[in-house]
């Protein structure tokens, strides 16, 4: 066995003494999701209707995504919040290509996706090579996103007139038939199902973990820290940039003004699902059920009229507590 993967069998070693507790924060996430809808559905007969639970699920597709990159970031024991606007850059590049240039639709999502990964390289990079701390690297990218987004496109949104079969990636429906469900909730799924292989199958999965429990350890196992760590902000990059494409598709324009907010809303679901900000745990099934907590509980809310800033209160208040309740149960 090489130094390297000394280094990965420590960090996994240490990482299974946590399996039992982080199985039973998914098992309370996924509770509190029971909880949410049963509180709704008995205050609001609406609730409980296909339509809104649909919408919840559309809702979930975005912000799902985005918090399945930044679950790979936060492991390492980073944070990215440039995910939003990176989303929108990404959103505003597809556009161009399929709008502006006229070039074929598929390109069109490559260059959405490359956008991402790119903006990604970059974060990492930046804290990587040139030990800038994540939170200033990625609000750094947050403002250069964002006004790139708003040079590119001139201020202006960019819509998909021309080519209404990108509307319907996102909004159409392959299910058909009576459960019409669009295809946004299933990228979502599968989105999912490929960052779980990833993180759980791979080495770039495994050196997530490593550097996220002890990464000077890494760095003397011989492990090239600053390579994985840039690779695993590129790869965060990417699921931006696939959220680009499905808001873009979705909305069926990009809206060069859209965007920040989604950051906090993705690393919420990361947290509220279990991934530790110390670094070093986490998975994607508690992301994606921390994904749909906050979709719940924004949808529930609007439909009892609670007011735009009273939710984004109760939103802040729970990432507080299941940031607490992190510390307590790591602490034993």
């Amino acid at each position: 066995m090489t130094s390297a993967e000394s280094a990965v069998a420590v960090a996994i070693a240490q990482r299974r003494s946590l399996l039992h507790s982080d199985a039973i924060q998914r098992v309370l996430a996924f509770g509190a999701l029971i909880v949410l809808f049963a509180i709704f559905s008995v205050a609001s007969p609406n609730f409980l209707q296909f339509d809104n639970i649909v919408g919840i699920l559309l809702a979930t597709s975005v912000n799902g995504v985005l918090a399945l990159g930044v679950t790979f970031v936060i492991i390492t024991g980073g944070i990215d919040l440039s995910v939003g606007t990176v989303m929108t850059l990404s959103a505003v590049m597809t556009a161009v290509f399929i709008s502006v240039w006229h070039l074929p639709l598929p390109l069109g999502i490559l260059a959405g996706l490359a956008t991402g990964g790119l903006a990604g390289l970059v974060n990492g990079s930046l804290v990587a090579r040139m030990r800038i701390p994540p939170f200033i690297a990625t609000l750094g990218m947050l403002n250069i996103a964002k006004g790139l987004a708003l040079v590119i496109s001139g201020l202006k949104p960019i819509y998909f007139n021309d080519t209404p079969e990108f509307n319907r990636l996102a909004m159409g429906s392959i299910a058909g038939g009576l459960l019409e469900v669009p295809n946004a909730v299933f990228v979502l799924f599968g989105a999912s199902i490929v960052a779980s292989l990833i993180l759980t199958r791979t080495v770039l999965g495994r050196y997530a973990f490593a550097l996220g429990s002890n990464e000077e350890a890494t760095r003397l196992s011989g492990v090239n820290v600053g390579r994985w760590k840039a690779a695993i902000y590129a790869l965060a990059g990417m699921f931006s940039g696939l959220g680009g494409v499905l808001i873009a598709a979705r909305l069926n324009s990009a809206q060069p003004s859209l965007g920040q907010g989604y950051e906090l809303d993705a690393i919420a679901a990361a947290v509220i699902g279990g991934t530790s900000l110390s670094g070093g745990e986490g998975s994607i099934l508690g992301t994606v059920i921390g994904a749909f907590i906050i979709s719940t509980l924004t949808n529930g809310l609007r439909i009892l009229s609670v007011p735009q800033e009273w939710q984004t209160v109760v939103t802040g208040g729970i990432v507080i507590l299941a940031v607490y309740l992190d510390i307590v149960r790591r602490a034993r």
